[in-house]
């Protein structure tokens, strides 16, 4: 049986219940009305009283007993170390496209953690394969109505599923469906497209399965998010991988279009939608940002340009000035893979007057990629690239280069090693608005 921790805290947010209380950062929650929280879902559901009895263990290791009144639902204001305060439920799958093997050896463990977490997918909308779970997990599941989660299918012919994952509990995937379809929950489904194994005739098995999912009033299947394999020079040599083509790009783009019409006309919704990064590789424009319906998949970077272009539209015309002063440079770091799509905003934030912005579009050395999306590149790449070179004030870096919301790369280099090295500051934005203020304050 896995040993639960007390909760440790991080974090007291001002003119809470929690502050008013007097509890501090170090402190931990050890129970809530006799039960000992698993993690954050056991902490939300046992909060949601009007009364709660806490043991709290202070930063010293007293314990002490608490009595709280409170509105029903009310937050008491606290985050935490972590959202598992049992531990990770790790994978057991040895998938050839995992991109925790296809990272250099020698770096921080966490790195090297496969999380196929349940809860860290209800949570936060990590992808899981449901392979690893035991009878009571499902029933938690169930009795807790944890929806929608998030599924890495890849296929749903049992041999291919199994060839994919190297499980052979991953052949189980439509019964599966069929146990969330039974009890009205819900999933977003990934499809990791590998070249010769799950693509062709097996591709559209598997997106016409999942579509059959999408019948009920609560559809089973929500969404299905095709993505191309994304391989590193670091990968096992006998992974059977085949890197994806500008041919093999335009031939999955031509056939998901097709299902995805018929899709829509049966069921009124796409219900797949391909990654962006498909049209970058096959060089072929992005879908309108009207085809993306409520941008199901975002996180799987489905429709993420065009919604980040329309989102800077909207904000540039509210925040943006006529000019700045005094003068600024900066310089823009991203993936070569959108500098064709974020060419708009680049011209839009050089027209403020006294603003003048370099777009640096890298592809990653690190990984070995000649496309890369801008979450994928590192420190190395940055320092590789721009070393000795007039930065301007500094780099507008993106925050999705950064592991987790800390100020590290995901090659373990930090922001501020990075700044020492290119002697300039590194300033992380997060999102459009972050953006914009970061270029004109």
């Amino acid at each position: 049986m896995t040993t639960i921790h007390p909760a440790r805290i991080t974090k007291v947010l001002p003119d809470s219940i929690a502050a008013e209380i007097g509890f501090e950062s170090g402190d931990a929650i050890v129970a809530i009305n006799g039960t000992r929280p698993r993690d954050l879902i056991d902490y939300q559901f046992l909060c949601a009283d009007e009364v709660l009895e806490l043991e709290v263990l202070d930063a010293t290791g007293k314990t002490h007993s608490l009595e709280i009144e409170k509105d029903y639902d009310q937050d008491l204001g606290l985050e935490f170390e972590t959202a598992l305060f049992d531990g990770l439920i790790q994978c057991n799958n040895r998938c050839p496209f995992c991109f925790i093997d296809q990272q250099p050896p020698g770096k921080r463990t966490s790195l090297y953690f496969k999380d196929d977490d349940y809860r860290l997918s209800f949570l936060y909308g990590s992808y899981l394969t449901l392979t690893n779970l035991p009878e009571r997990e499902w029933q938690r599941i169930e009795q807790m109505r944890l929806s929608p989660l998030y599924v890495s299918i890849h296929a749903t012919e049992p041999e291919v599923r199994i060839r994919l994952l190297k499980n052979p509990r991953a052949g189980q995937i439509l019964q599966q469906l069929k146990w969330f379809q039974k009890r009205r929950l819900q999933i977003h489904a990934q499809v990791v497209v590998c070249p010769g194994i799950n693509d062709g005739e097996h591709l559209e098995k598997t997106l016409k399965d999942l579509a059959s999912f999408h019948t009920d009033e609560v559809p089973t299947v929500a969404s299905v998010a095709v993505v191309p394999v994304g391989l590193t020079r670091f990968r096992p040599q006998e992974d059977e991988l085949i890197p994806v083509t500008k041919e093999k790009a335009k031939e999955v783009i031509s056939q998901v279009k097709m299902l995805t019409q018929q899709f829509r006309q049966q069921f009124g919704s796409s219900v797949a939608w391909l990654a962006d990064e498909w049209f970058l590789i096959a060089g072929e424009e992005l879908p309108s940002e009207s085809e993306y319906e409520e941008y199901p998949q975002i996180d799987n970077g489905v429709g993420s340009i065009q919604l980040f272009i329309k989102q800077f539209a909207a904000a540039a015309t509210e925040l943006l000035p006529p000019k700045v002063s005094p003068q600024r440079k900066l310089t823009w770091v991203v993936g070569n893979a959108v500098e064709k799509a974020f060419q708009p905003i680049l011209q839009r934030l050089n027209s403020v007057e006294g603003l003048e912005v370099n777009m640096r579009a890298l592809c990653s050395d690190y990984w070995g990629q000649k496309i890369t999306v801008t979450g994928l590149l590192t420190g190395h790449d940055l320092l590789l690239n721009l070393q000795g070179q007039d930065l301007g004030e500094g780099i507008l870096l993106p925050n999705v280069m950064l592991k987790h919301g800390e100020l590290v790369f995901l090659d373990d280099m930090s922001i501020e090693e990075l700044a020492c090295k290119l002697e300039t500051k590194i300033l992380p934005v997060a999102g459009v608005e972050d953006l914009i203020n970061t270029c004109i304050i």
